[in-house]
């Protein structure tokens, strides 16, 4: 009764469907591994929000230095002065809400007792007149500073963010200490800080970065789920057909009888 599984075209059908139950099988692993990331890239950025604030030196006195990714997020508080003249910009940025574009605006800060410089990313202001315009941009405060951040490590060209040359002056595409120091010679510890508040406030200051999203774990599961649950129905497509098939031919057969009996002899 099932002897067409035998046939090429039957083979070639079974073929696909063996092939196709490790891939989706692998395929839903796979986003299930994203999603445990995204769980632990959660619960690292809630308690590293969670803690108290520590001196940014006690953390990374080293220039060139990584950021660890256990200490990523981690709020710091720093004391220094601003460097205006090695300040840029970040191109292609969005506002808090996600629907301007616009530059983040990053301006060095001296530590004080000598403790080295650091990048501040100091918040978004909208995009200038044109692209290679550079944006007005709120003026670092002068003087001594406290400042409290979240640590970051430095920006890598990605699929979404990706590097190149032949900018307009003081306009990148990353923050990069590694990259700024080989701009200005000078050199810097690794990373940055993304400001939360300074002190004194200034009277007048880029729009400051909200917290990053850490409730949400995205589809990744459900993903996951579906492609297992698409791996038990290839099994079970591939017998509906060949039952289908079966009682097709069984019913054809039964008909080429009947009409082969009703032929007179």
């Amino acid at each position: 009764m099932y002897r067409f599984l035998l046939s090429r075209r039957w083979l070639i059908t079974l073929l696909i469907a063996l092939l196709m139950i490790p891939a989706t099988i692998r395929l839903g692993f796979w986003q299930l591994h994203r999603h445990e990331a995204r769980v632990a890239r959660n619960e690292l950025i809630a308690h590293a929000l969670a803690d108290r604030p520590v001196p940014f030196d006690t953390l990374s006195a080293t220039p060139g230095l990584a950021v660890p990714k256990d200490l990523t997020w981690r709020a710091v508080t720093a004391t220094g002065q601003y460097d205006p003249e090695h300040e840029f910009v970040v191109r292609k940025r969005t506002d808090s809400g996600g629907d301007k574009i616009g530059y983040f605006v990053v301006t060095p800060l001296r530590l004080a007792d000598g403790g080295g410089t650091v990048l501040v990313n100091r918040g978004w202001v909208p995009s200038g007149d044109s692209a290679t315009t550079y944006p007005q941009v709120p003026a670092a405060p002068a003087g001594e500073v406290t400042l409290t951040g979240r640590l970051r490590p430095d920006e890598a060209a990605t699929g979404s963010i990706r590097d190149r040359a032949g900018l307009p002056d003081r306009q990148f595409n990353l923050i990069s200490s590694d990259q700024q120091t080989k701009e200005s010679g000078a050199p810097l510890l690794g990373g940055y800080l993304e400001l939360t508040t300074t002190t004194p406030a200034p009277a007048d200051q880029p729009e400051l970065l909200p917290e990053p999203n850490h409730s949400d774990i995205g589809p990744h599961m459900a993903y996951a789920i579906q492609w297992w649950l698409f791996t038990a129905m290839i099994p079970v497509g591939f017998w509906v057909m060949a039952r289908r098939e079966a009682k097709d031919r069984a019913k054809e057969a039964a008909e080429a009888e009947v009409a082969l009996e009703a032929v007179p002899a």
